[in-house]
């Protein structure tokens, strides 16, 4: 899937740096340059840390090319600087592209002018649930044999192989282009999607009012937008946007495709799906757990539909759908104890995995690793509110100090403001030290029937440290 293109396509594919490329947005892009015949090299903190060399490994066996984070990847002014908005001018690869006279790019600028250069560009939006409704949109259409290309920000477990281990990308020959977009940048705005998706609006990095500009704007620009009637706020957009919006629902019999006959295992969910006017229906059965996952099977069941893809079709595909990495991820058992690794780090997305896990006995370790202080910050009424109200009396959460990966940041908020709020709301919580602490503590904890759920995002080695848990037990 990752195979290179013609060498037509490849003579003004240009030179291309990437800095952090082992990031999650920044690898996939980096997989879809070198795809498309540029020549990729890149640096990153992680590779010189010795952290997660298989990443490393499998970006070399690609053919990107890769250097310490020193300056010394960025030779001549041919070369384009990819590089977040947020990394600063002191970085040594900022520096030497300067001095070269190299082009910089940020990634969302990247990302936006091959998503806007393509014939069908499939954007997924939303505060929650995109990486998974991407990836079940990519694979129903590459089932349907429409060879898209799909950017990821995480592993999409139907495109690993052991050639393509870290499979956050395809690149494919066929008319669709399918992507997350983000709005914690304000990058959404650089896109010009032909389908819109729009899973849902919650606080997460702007306020409401920043948050409603982005999305209406991207929905706006779109020729199908593909709306969620169970969120308040995307079904304000819907209203007001009747004539070209794709509406879903898991009980709105007003919506266009509703879910029924809902059923959860432990291991999975199954529905039925029903679509307006004519009342078509077929039968899905998914192989990831939670009613979030059906409302983002639905999302993307819409936006194949505006591609051609024929329900029963696309309900074949999402029964065949194997999920992404760190979405509700069941690690393994050790003495009875269940190890689970997931991506959830904002109280939308934290609050849905812990009402499916309580959907089933067993009482929830919970390892939340905070992904910045900025966001404690902004969200901290929020993440002790989610916690309050979705821990029972006897589950116990555990945070160390969120991801820091240098630069200027205001720790005014820390995880032991939020341990201190979950407490005086009548759950056990408590800040530790540090990850480390927080796995001796898990593992002292841990008996029989219990689950053990590492939490987080930006921080790769979290699978590391639950499968190291994992080993503990």
């Amino acid at each position: 899937m990752m195979t290179e293109k013609s060498n037509e396509n490849a003579a003004g594919a240009g030179e291309y740096f990437f800095c952090g490329v082992g990031g999650s947005g920044m690898l996939p892009l980096a997989m879809i340059l070198r795809a498309q015949g540029a020549r990729v090299e890149g640096s990153d903190r992680a590779l010189d840390q010795g952290r997660t060399g298989e990443k490393f490994d499998y970006l070399r066996s690609l053919g990107i090319i890769l250097h310490p984070q020193d300056g010394s990847g960025l030779r001549h002014g041919g070369q384009t600087l990819v590089a977040s908005a947020a990394v600063e001018d002191a970085v040594p690869d900022v520096a030497a592209a300067k001095a070269a006279g190299a082009a910089r790019l940020s990634r969302a600028e990247l990302l936006a002018r091959l998503f806007n250069a393509a014939p069908c560009p499939v954007g997924v939006a939303g505060t929650s649930g995109k990486s998974t409704t991407t990836a079940m949109t990519g694979w129903i259409l590459h089932h349907a044999g429409l060879d898209p290309t799909v950017m990821n920000g995480a592993v999409m477990k139907n495109f690993v192989s052991p050639d393509a281990l870290f499979a956050s990308a395809v690149v494919g020959e066929g008319e669709a282009f399918v992507s997350e977009v983000d709005e914690s940048d304000g990058s959404i705005a650089m896109f010009n999607p032909k389908i819109a998706v729009l899973n849902n609006i919650a606080l997460d990095h702007k306020s409401m009012d920043e948050l409603r500009a982005l999305f209406g704007g991207f929905v706006d620009r779109a020729e199908t937008a593909v709306l969620n009637l169970d969120n308040e706020e995307t079904a304000a957009l819907a209203a007001a946007r009747k004539a070209r919006a794709v509406t879903y629902s898991l009980g709105n019999p007003e919506a266009d495709l509703m879910a029924g006959e809902i059923s959860s295992r432990r291991d999975g969910v199954s529905f039925r799906v029903t679509e307006k006017p004519a009342g078509d229906c077929a039968a899905v059965r998914l192989a990831m757990p939670g009613r979030h996952n059906v409302s983002n099977a639905l999302a993307a069941i819409a936006a194949v539909r505006a591609c051609g893809v024929a329900l029963d079709a696309a309900a074949a595909a999402l029964n065949d759908f194997k999920g992404v990495r760190r979405r509700l991820d069941y690690v393994g058992r050790a003495n009875g104890v269940a190890v689970i690794d997931d991506f959830a780090h904002n109280p939308d997305k934290i609050a849905a995995s812990l009402q499916t896990l309580h959907e089933f006995p067993g009482r929830l370790l919970v390892m939340f690793q905070p992904h910045g202080f900025g966001p404690l910050k902004k969200m901290k009424a929020d993440f002790v509110a989610c916690f309050v109200d979705n821990l029972s009396t006897d589950d116990t959460l555990l945070m160390p100090e969120p991801v820091y990966y240098g630069g200027t940041v205001d720790r005014s908020v820390s995880s032991g403001d939020i341990a201190d709020g979950v407490r005086a709301g009548g759950r056990t919580a408590q800040a530790l030290a540090d990850r480390a602490a927080c796995g001796a503590r898990l593992v002292e904890l841990a008996r029989p029937g219990d689950r053990i759920v590492v939490m987080g995002a930006r921080d790769d080695t979290l699978s590391v440290f639950a499968a190291d848990l994992l080993e503990k037990l």
